[in-house]
């Protein structure tokens, strides 16, 4: 057995036999009261997965296995000292639930290059669709189109003992994984560049393959993915995106129709699709006022301007954070290093300085503080990815670390098919004691 996944069972196999032991000891223990509100507000706050990965902390942010985002852009390795920590170490950091060192992550890497054959069928599948798909239908697509390939199919119908599913789970999510950066660079050149492909280099780490092959080959851009694909990985697992994966994946579909429905739960408006609105609406501003470099005071009144007409300012504002999102301070922090002076980076940073005060006048905002699309598309778009319908295509490829190291985990844990009740609102207007009578 390979060793990282030697290691992963060694770890995960003692929190394997704890989940089974408080299932059989403390299965009737009320754990949580949940209100009404949650239930008509989409569930939020309510107890309901284990996700070992990453935990939404209101005043520190993500925490990937306890550790903040400035602590894994610390300790992380990277291949340069100055850089960015390899996506592949916190892909190790959720799966065994330890900083890994160098030799640690370098074997991931080497691993997917080894893993990152994409078969021609997947490219026939992307080239069959209307070059105007929306990049997410493509993606999509090509995964589902995967699923062929899948280890854990064949041995599920092959009769494989339930104990084993991990196993070949973990190979697909490997190889899943080992993918993505080929299939998503060939739908950003099939649709931006006219067919004119560029081909891997193995020698290259996961996310410094990705920009090589989306054509822009500098270590700036190297640097930038390695940071964006490291603070998308996770959110717990609540968010459309893993909990779609999670709950596909309880009823045992292998892992590439999983991953795909957790796609198209990115690419809604609510989920991963904010990232484009966000520089949708900053262009839109720079349209209107005639100007890439609008004062402050303009700044200001277009924002307040969007709020009477019914808008939200997109990037602004959160679930559960409390404090501006430490994954945008971290993108921030990118820009201050890397970038001197860019008119769209500068709008950012004012946005940061006035639209919470506006928001919090409003009285009607709980998190008037930025969020991690409120500084991405800048980014991108500063180092020449200009083409905003590509981005979240970006986001779900980094998702996939971490939602498929859940799916790994689930596998190894046996948790079931994911089955909550349902009723209708009479049940709950009763349980209330709510005796309205108009409506329905």
């Amino acid at each position: 057995m390979e060793y990282i996944k030697n290691r992963f069972y060694q770890k995960a196999s003692k929190c394997t036999s704890e989940y089974q032991r408080l299932k059989q000891d403390h299965s009737d223990k009320v754990i949580a009261e949940v209100t009404l509100g949650q239930v008509m507000t989409g569930m939020k706050g309510v107890p309901s997965l284990i996700t070992d990965t990453s935990k939404l902390d209101p005043t520190t942010g993500i925490r990937f296995r306890g550790y903040t985002i400035p602590e894994i852009r610390e300790r992380l390795p990277r291949l340069h000292p100055d850089g960015e920590p390899l996506p592949e170490g916190l892909f190790y950091l959720m799966l065994v639930g330890e900083i890994p060192d160098r030799d640690d992550v370098l074997n991931i890497s080497k691993d997917w290059a080894t893993r990152a054959y994409v078969p021609q069928h997947v490219f026939d599948v992307i080239d069959s669709l209307p070059k105007n798909s929306r990049p997410m239908t493509q993606f999509s697509a090509a995964i589902l189109s995967m699923a062929t390939d899948s280890i854990f199919q064949k041995a599920y119908r092959a009769g494989v003992h339930k104990k084993h599913y991990w196993d070949t789970t973990y190979e697909d999510v490997m190889n899943l994984i080992a993918r993505l950066p080929r299939i998503a660079a060939y739908i950003y050149r099939r649709n931006f560049f006219n067919d004119d492909h560029i081909e891997p280099d193995p020698r290259l780490d996961w996310a410094g393959n990705l920009a090589h092959m989306m054509g822009h080959n500098t270590e700036e851009v190297k640097r930038l993915l390695r940071l964006y694909m490291v603070i998308h990985a996770d959110h717990e697992g609540g968010n459309v995106s893993a909990h779609a994966t999670h709950l596909v994946g309880s009823a045992l579909s292998n892992p590439y129709y999983a991953y795909a429905a957790g796609m198209l739960g990115l690419a809604g408006p609510l989920h991963g699709y904010a990232n484009q609105e966000v520089i949708n609406w900053i262009f839109e501003m720079i349209q209107e006022l005639d100007t890439e470099n609008p004062t402050e005071e303009q700044i200001v009144a277009y924002s307040e301007k969007t709020l009477k007409e019914g808008r939200v300012i997109p990037g602004y504002g959160h679930a559960v954070l409390r404090q501006t999102d430490p994954r945008f301070t971290a993108q921030q922090e990118f820009a201050k290093k890397y970038i001197k002076d860019d008119p769209l980076i500068n709008i950012v940073n004012t946005l940061h300085r006035v639209v919470p005060p506006i928001l919090e006048a409003t009285g009607k905002v709980k998190n008037p503080w930025p969020n991690v699309d409120a500084y991405s598309g800048s980014l991108l778009y500063h180092y020449g990815l200009k083409e905003h319908t590509f981005y979240t295509v970006l986001f779900g490829v980094s998702r996939a670390l971490g939602v498929l190291a859940s799916l790994t985990m689930d596998r190894l844990y046996g948790l079931p098919i994911e089955r909550p009740s349902s009723y209708p609102l009479k049940w709950y207007k009763e349980k209330v004691n709510d005796t309205t009578t108009e409506g329905c």
